[in-house]
Parts: C-alpha cells; sequence; structure tokens
C-alpha cells in the first residue's frame, strides 16, 4: 500500500497519467482468443481498442476538494469528496477497477491511469474513514 506522509504535500491539482495497460492487454489477448473464438476474440479486440481511445481522451483530475472528470480539454463530471462514501481500488498487485460510491450513486472506471498514483492521491485527497474501513 502506498501512503503519502501528512509531512508530504501534493499539489493542490494533480492530474492523472494515462496507463494503457490494460487496453493492451485486451488487444493481446484478443489475438490469442480468435484463434479458437473469431467472434470472442473481436469482441474483446473491439474492447480493448475502445479502452485505448477513452486512455487518450479522458484525464481525471484530483483537487482539495473534488475529482473532475475530463474528455479532452472539457470538463464532463465532478465528483464532490463531501459526497463520497467509499472508494476502492480492486485486484491488486494488478489493479484493473477503481470503484467509488457517492450518496446516490456508484461508479466503476477501469484503470486506464496511473494506478499508483491514483492511490496515492485517493488517500491524500479522500483518505478513508475508519467506520468506511470496517464496513468493507
Amino acid at each position: 500500500m502506498i501512503s503519502t506522509p501528512m509531512s508530504e504535500r501534493l499539489p493542490d491539482r494533480v492530474v492523472l497519467a494515462p496507463n494503457y495497460k490494460i487496453p493492451i492487454v485486451l488487444i493481446a489477448a484478443s489475438i490469442s482468443i480468435a484463434t479458437f473464438q473469431l467472434w470472442v476474440g473481436l469482441a474483446v479486440g473491439i474492447f480493448g481498442v475502445f479502452l485505448s481511445i477513452q486512455t487518450a481522451i479522458i484525464k481525471l483530475e484530483f483537487t482539495t476538494t473534488t475529482l473532475n472528470v475530463y474528455r479532452g480539454s472539457n470538463i464532463i463530471r465532478t465528483f464532490p469528496y463531501t459526497e463520497w462514501e467509499n472508494w476502492e481500488i480492486f485486484w491488486q498487485p494488478a489493479p484493473i477497477l477503481f470503484y467509488f460510491k457517492e450518496v446516490n450513486s456508484i461508479h466503476f472506471l477501469p484503470i486506464i491511469f496511473d494506478p499508483q498514483m491514483l492511490r496515492t492521491c485517493l488517500e491524500y485527497y479522500r483518505p478513508k474513514s475508519d467506520s468506511a474501513a470496517s464496513s468493507l
């Protein structure tokens, strides 16, 4: 688990770097799958290409009060930390899914961003409370 000491401060704004590992693995797997099941391999490959495009276009920005989602240079969604109940990164040591729950909704995002910096930002800007951690 990566932790940020309280003496170490992150900037007021952090934009996560893209991470193409999941799309590349999916595209590579689709080639192998296609040798046995063409249509399944094609579907996995198309999903890998879709995630590659999303990785290039979508950006996550952590600020002191919100998580912002950008498509290119346009902000498409803002998630204030005050409305978050919990967050989790699934399947360590190969993180593939980021989950967070707001008061009125649940969100799942594939890890198409730097997973270590994602965890660092989450722990810094929106640390888990003891009650949220014990409810998992």
